[in-house]
């Protein structure tokens, strides 16, 4: 499955915070930008995972 998100990524001071205005809780940091949008993907596939487990019934 392939998902397309915004990414807004900003730097501070010597990191590079991001998150998605797509969804709630979605971040990630990085010391490159690089870093950051792969912490951001990773958060963003664990919050979408977590909420696809919690839709099931069991």
């Amino acid at each position: 499955m392939y998902n397309e998100f915004t990414a807004i990524i900003e730097k501070d001071e010597d990191w590079y915070i991001a998150y998605c205005p797509e969804i709630t809780g979605a971040n990630g940091q990085g010391r490159t930008i690089e870093e950051c949008r792969e912490s951001l993907s990773e958060a963003i596939a664990l919050i979408l995972e977590d909420r696809r487990e919690g839709g099931r019934v069991k």
